[in-house]
């Protein structure tokens, strides 16, 4: 009997793996060739869309002509799959049980061309080798970030208020959905590890395990978050020296882990950050930390994924000096070469924190000889909470093809060997809570699986993929309301990359001076005269002079630097004058006023589509679009009216500015 697919609970939507998504697969007749767990989930797949839509499959060998055949050919454990159709026949190969799994799902993403264009022999493979998703889920209920800390998208899909969910069916689903795009491993709790998730480690092992049981059947291993302090608060030790002997030796305690999850993926740590215990506490460095676990790891085949997310959060605004930016690279460029081969350093794209526009950042080109991941925030905590439409693969794309030596170097889709997403997944009806923000869950992982993809061309995917058989007007809408919304989220809040405008604590909403005189080193420093961060190497914090040539030249001078992050670079006059001939000060007025004109103009759109889009869903994207409005036109009001009083200058265009 064929493993059966995961049925996702009733009321809840499919996501971008509706039954209509396997039609063109379930009208053929198909051959599955090998054996082994995975290669039971792909013939579960391909025997529930043939059961479904009049197709037929078959196991091992047959004399009759096949439409589609999918071989395994080895036992490598590889995730590569080659694909060719000649004669009428579609053949997916692959010599590792993930590969025939991801293949039939590339069958199924191509829809009826996978059966209509003849081709020859390609070779599919991973770009990166771990894509990851990091819950920062509670399993008990936090008193201030509550059941999931950053979650826009309603309650944990594992946990419930101090306990581990007893029905896995949507966990299942959500596999499902994960493996479809190319998502490999999750971190199934939060990176702030408080005492309840401390124990996931050893008495609660066993609610791990479940999840991992539920995840397993496709190809996602499963993570846990882990304290550093943990010898002290699980194992009773008097220290969590990563150097002391006894530390060293609870470590190795992973065999418990390793009983119960044979597959286990590994531990993420944030250590010394924001409060979370550290090795800088014994004298120790980051790599020392991150060395102890890898240790007790390594004979398992585990990972640590150790983040680079160190800094100063006790600093005075007064200080021009000191720098948030600069912290990152200061602390981890000195240590390349000394981490472990399964330590993976996971690294903010940006400098600072997942706002809307940052610089790449320069850690990610500071440390050939160690292994890196990259991390971005699919959960939209700076880019609209999952309450304003901001699809951000073309942020995520363009700092994958960031070269840090030039168009000549590498790229950062090339030196790493992990994406890293934190997830914008809940117990939604819809999974993210906005229906469209669905489609930032998908790029994630197909980033992952090939980092210089076209943005573009992974929207469409979705879209197909979403709304199977959508008329070209639906296509194109979605299209239109989803392509530009990055930039259009940006034009309304934070301006030149100056970011961090924003209500302290929750993050959203605005707040222009929410944070300048915090501790927590994210100022822009406006005053009457001008705006910005001087990071110059010359008159500032030196951020600038951490990136190699060209870079450094490039954003140390005002007539290089690009606009779109002058801010974040440079403190200029309201009157310096952009390359396209405005002032700062009237390019401050005039994108506020034109995020919310197109923030209107996409609601609009979405308004016209209702014949066409299912009534739940329908509404559900309409209510979120009323109050992005509200929410762009106070940007819009709280950003002008500051800067106008704050300069002293007027609108040339003679808008009302409050």
């Amino acid at each position: 009997m064929p493993l059966p697919v995961p049925t996702v609970p009733e009321g809840v939507d499919p996501a971008w793996l509706p039954d209509e998504a396997f039609r063109p697969l379930g009208t053929r007749r198909v051959l599955v060739r090998g054996s082994g767990p995975l290669v039971e989930t792909v013939h579960g797949e391909v025997a529930a869309a043939c059961a479904r839509f009049g197709g037929r499959v078959e196991r091992d060998a047959s004399p009759e002509p096949y439409d589609l055949l999918l071989e395994l050919t080895g036992d490598d454990g590889g995730e590569a799959f080659t694909c060719e159709r000649r004669a009428g026949l579609t053949t997916v190969t692959a010599t590792g049980a993930p590969g025939l799994l991801y293949g039939l799902f590339h069958v199924v993403r191509r829809g009826p061309a996978a059966f209509a264009e003849e081709h020859g022999l390609q070779c599919h493979r991973p770009g990166l080798a771990l894509r990851m998703l990091d819950h920062w889920d509670n399993v008990a209920v936090h008193p201030v970030m509550g059941q999931v800390e950053r979650g826009y998208a309603g309650g944990s899909l594992f946990w419930d208020d101090g306990r581990a969910r007893g029905d896995l069916a949507r966990i299942r689903a959500y596999a499902r959905l994960l493996a479809a795009c190319g998502i490999n491993a999750v971190s199934v709790n939060n990176v702030n590890v408080h005492a309840v998730e401390a124990r996931l480690l050893t008495d609660r092992i066993d609610e791990v395990a479940s999840l991992a049981d539920a995840f397993r059947p496709y190809g996602v291993r499963t993570h846990l978050s882990v304290t550093f302090a943990a010898p002290m608060v699980l194992g009773g030790l008097p220290t969590a020296d990563p150097l002391d002997a006894s530390v060293r030796a609870w470590a190795a305690a992973a065999e418990r882990v390793y009983a119960a999850v044979p597959d286990f993926g590994g531990f993420v740590v944030k250590a010394d950050s924001e409060g979370q215990p550290g090795p800088f506490g014994y004298g120790r460095s980051h790599a020392d930390g991150a060395n102890a676990l890898a240790a007790a790891l390594a004979p398992h085949g585990g990972t640590v994924c150790w983040r680079a997310f160190v800094y100063d959060h006790r600093q005075d605004w007064r200080d021009r000096t000191t720098d948030r930016a600069r912290a990152a690279h200061d602390q981890f460029a000195p240590l390349d070469g000394e981490f472990a081969d399964n330590v993976l350093l996971q690294v903010k794209h940006g400098p600072m924190d997942f706002q809307v526009r940052e610089p790449v950042s320069p850690v990610l080109g500071a440390l050939p000889r160690t292994r890196l991941a990259v991390e971005v925030q699919a959960t939209q905590e700076y880019t609209g909470q999952q309450r304003h439409v901001c699809w951000l693969g073309p942020m995520w794309s363009e700092a994958l093809r960031f070269g840090h030596e030039g168009p000549a170097g590498p790229v950062v889709g090339q030196r790493a060997s992990a994406l890293v997403a934190v997830a914008n997944t809940g117990d939604d009806p819809f999974w993210t809570g906005h229906p469209l923000a669905q489609a930032n869950l998908y790029t994630v992982g197909r980033l992952g699986w090939q980092p210089d993809a076209e943005p573009a061309e992974l929207l469409d995917e979705w879209i197909a993929l979403t709304f199977p058989a959508a008329p070209r007007r639906l296509a194109d809408g979605l299209r239109a309301v989803l392509s530009g919304s990055w930039r259009t989220y940006e034009k309304y809040t934070a301006p030149l990359g100056v970011g961090f405008m924003v209500q302290p604590g929750h993050h959203y909403g605005p707040n222009v001076d929410g944070y300048e005189y915090s501790p927590w080193g994210t100022y822009h420093f406006a005053d009457r005269d001008g705006v910005g961060v001087d990071r110059s190497a010359a008159t500032g914090t030196g951020y600038a002079a951490q990136y190699p040539e060209p870079w450094a030249r490039v954003y140390e001078s005002l007539d290089t630097c690009p606009d779109e992050l002058l801010l974040f670079f440079h403190h200029v006059p309201y009157g310096h004058v952009l390359r396209d001939g405005r002032t700062v000060i009237q390019h401050l007025y005039d994108t506020r006023f034109e995020g919310v004109a197109e923030a209107a103009e996409a609601a609009e759109v979405w308004a016209s589509l209702a014949p066409l889009v299912d009534g739940a869903r329908h509404r559900r994207v309409a209510e979120r679009y009323e109050e992005q409005l509200r929410g762009a036109r106070e940007w819009c009001d709280q950003v002008n009216s500051y800067f106008l009083r704050k300069s002293g200058v007027p609108d040339e265009r003679g808008r009302r500015i409050y």
